[in-house]
Formats: C-alpha cells, structure tokens, sequence
C-alpha cells in the first residue's frame, strides 16, 4: 500500500481574511521597521561591496583570535574582523580562520608588501599557520557591483511585472510585485538588524527569493483565474479563499520540503554559503507569507475583472462596442 505523506488536509476552508487587518498591519510595520533599520544601522556590507582583502588561514594547531588580533594592532592597515570558520567537514587538525581587512580610505586593496606583512605578523604569534587565500577588491569595482546589483534586482522586478500583467491582468501584476518588494525589504530589513554580512551571495539570494515568491504568487493566481470563470456569481473575496485552500497543499509542501534542504545546507554547507543559505531561508519563510497574505489582498483592494471567458469590454475597438 503506497505512502502519502500529508501536512495539508485535502480539503480545507480557512478564512485568510478573517485577519487580514493583523496580517496587512504587520506586514506594513515589518516593512517600515526594514527601512529603519536600513536607514539608521545600515548594511554589513561584505569586502565585495567596500573593498578591502579577505586573507583566509589554516593551522595545523589551535589558535586564540584575540592573539592574531594583537598581532595585527598598530599595522596601521584599517579595520581588521577576524572570524573563525567551523565546518563539519574540517579534521580535528585543521583550524581555519578569515581575516578580513578592509580599504583604509582614499586607498585601494591592500599593497602586496603589506599582505607580507599581516602574514608574517601571523606567523610570529603561529608558525603553523598556512595562507591559503588571499582575495582583494578594490573601491571602484565596489561601487560597480553596488550598480550593478541594484541594477539586476530592478531588471528582474520589472520582468516580472510585464511578464504577470501580460499573463493575468494588470492588478495582479501590482499584487505580484508588492510581494516580493515586501520579501526582499524584509530580508534586507533582518540582514541589518543582525549585522549579517550583505555581499554578493546574499544578492544571489535576493534574486532566488524573487523567483521562488514569484512562483508561489503565480499559482495561486492561476488558481483564482480559473475559479472567477467557474464561479462568476460567487463573491470575489470567497472566490480568493476557495483559490488558496485549494493550493494551500502545494505551497506549504514546496515551503517545507526546500526547507529541509536549505537546513541540511545551513548546518552541512560550510562558512562560506551560511549567508546565502540564511537569506534563502528567511526568503521561503516570508515569501510564503506574502503569496499568501500580501499579494491576493492587493489584488482584492483594487478589484478585478470577473469573466475571464469573454473579453473584456473596456478594451474592446469602438466598432464592437457601438451600436448601429
């Protein structure tokens, strides 16, 4: 006899507008909070976005930070962060650390007579210290990536709106675009609460929660299509519920089965995509919310086309709508 896993009864009928004033209130705050938080504490923008070099160590033998920190006071090479990197997969033998220095200003990457001397600075304090990396971007190609990250979250935002109101109608296209302005300021807004590292990778990250926000939106409009031609004389507002409980299945058995996946990264993966993995956890866990929550709520706020069998008149030529 086959197995079916069910997290979602078949048929369900919850009110998602029962508290659609909480859920449109904490959303809305959520969202202000984000702009705050940007405004006033800002992002922890990673050496991809403010220059600097990134020099990573290995030792064959434990090591204190607060000793390689000492060793590098009074270098005069700007702020030093170092962060010791855990990983399931490292020996007993094998102790890994990221020094990360960024640009003084006025001034590019660090000058290779200066990496020399942060290495040997380590070196004194552990002679078993290796370097195995060492990364280095400059000011101006910071600024670069900044435009041209900015630049692809606009492009693939605006994709999506023509792409949804060529698809659907142009209210769901708003909808849409709501949503995942709600998911990516929200990720933003808890980027800078917690002073988590913003670089290249979270934009990667950004730019999948756009996409998978998107993808879950798109399902249930696509169900509430459908349902507006099946039930022309049932009130839009039920027609919205019947759409969601429908999909309900769906979306929280895509939510949780890729969050597994992304939790067996967070804690498998490494150091080097935690940040990745993290936004692309908390972007599942809101975009879920808003495809729900955010996007359908707009698009009952602004009102939508019932018939979908017939074309609607408003952009009918005058020749069809005139009488002889």
């Amino acid at each position: 006899m086959a197995f079916r896993l069910k997290l979602v009864p078949d048929q369900t009928s919850i009110n998602f507008f029962r508290l659609q004033k909480y859920t449109f209130g904490l959303s809305a705050v959520l969202m202000v909070l984000s702009v705050i938080l940007l405004l006033t504490m800002g992002l922890n923008f990673g050496i991809d976005f403010r220059g600097g070099t990134t020099i990573r160590t290995e030792s064959t033998t434990d090591f204190v930070v607060s000793d390689y920190r000492d060793a590098l006071t009074g270098l005069e090479i700007g702020d030093v962060s170092i962060t010791e990197v855990f990983d399931p997969s490292f020996g007993e033998d094998r102790h890994v650390a990221q020094v990360r220095i960024g640009a003084s200003e006025g001034t590019e990457a660090m000058t290779p007579d200066q990496i020399q001397t942060v290495e040997a600075a380590l070196t004194e304090v552990d002679p078993n210290v290796s370097f195995v990396a060492v990364e280095s971007v400059g000011p101006k190609v910071s600024s670069e990536l900044i435009r041209t990250a900015v630049y692809a979250v606009l492009a693939a935002s605006l994709g999506i709106l023509f792409y949804i109101w060529i698809r659907f109608e142009w209210q769901f296209a708003v909808g849409g675009v709501v949503a995942i302005v709600h998911d990516v300021l929200l990720t933003m807004g808890i980027f800078a609460a917690l002073q988590l590292r913003f670089d290249l990778s979270t934009i990667a990250a950004l730019l999948t929660i756009l996409g998978y926000s998107i993808n879950d939106t798109v399902v249930v409009f696509d169900r509430l299509r459908e349902n507006l031609i099946k039930f022309k004389n049932m009130p839009l507002v039920e027609v919205m519920n019947l759409s969601v409980n429908e999909t309900l299945s769906r979306t929280i058995m895509t939510a949780v089965t890729t969050s597994i996946a992304l939790f067996a990264l967070f804690a498998l993966g490494g150091d080097v995509i935690r940040g990745f993995v993290f936004a692309m956890l908390w972007g599942v866990l809101v975009g879920t919310y808003s495809s729900i929550y955010v996007a359908k709520n707009i698009v009952l706020w602004l009102g939508v086309k019932r018939d979908w069998s017939k074309p609607d008149p408003d952009k009918l030529p005058d020749q069809f709508t005139e009488q002889p």
